[in-house]
């Protein structure tokens, strides 16, 4: 058991099953497809461990600075089916919550995508919608241009350039998007 405070802590199960437990009586087991964002704020005390005594876990756990200090601490944890993943960047986390989106105490929007060799999906990233936008690209499985750079599995990249950003599958894919304020 660990405490943290004053962080958006984000939890993507790429295989396996994580699970966790914490100080205000909560948990759960988050497997692929899920998407955890535990709020830190004023401070919360939580373990997270393989739920297999047999399988590994393999996850990816994000960390965002929330848009004020102190929040309440809490939980939200949404699945986002592979069907509606598949093909597409699919809203996962907003600032908001729409569209069936976890909510994130930031201007930040976290889109996850599963592409097949030579799927293409495009996300434009705009000062005319919200001043100050960039956008992150995280590969968690596989291969994909962004625009003529070619990234693999662990891969991530700074996109500071207004417009269009194009990622094509060379192999299986998986990426998370992330369309944030460019001093986040």
């Amino acid at each position: 058991t660990h405490s943290h405070r004053d962080m958006e802590i984000l939890s993507w199960v790429v295989s396996g099953a994580l699970e966790h437990k914490d100080s205000l009586g909560t948990g759960s087991v988050i497997r692929p497809g899920d998407l955890q964002r535990m709020t830190a704020g004023t401070g919360v005390a939580h373990s997270e461990f393989n739920a297999s005594k047999t399988e590994p876990v393999h996850f990816l756990q994000i960390w965002i600075i929330p848009e004020r200090r102190g929040l309440a601490p809490g939980y939200e944890q949404k699945s986002f089916p592979e069907a509606e993943r598949r093909g597409r960047l699919r809203l996962i986390g907003a600032r908001d919550g729409r569209d069936g989106a976890v909510t994130i105490h930031q201007d930040v929007d976290l889109y996850a995508g599963l592409l097949a060799p030579g799927d293409e999906v495009s996300h434009e990233v705009s000062h005319e919608v919200r001043t100050g936008r960039g956008a992150w690209v995280q590969v968690v499985r596989g291969a994909v241009l962004a625009g003529d750079e070619a990234l693999s599995v662990g891969d991530g990249l700074a996109v500071t350039t207004l417009g269009r950003l194009v990622l094509t599958a060379t192999a299986d894919a998986e990426v998370l998007l992330f369309d944030l304020a460019s001093d986040r």
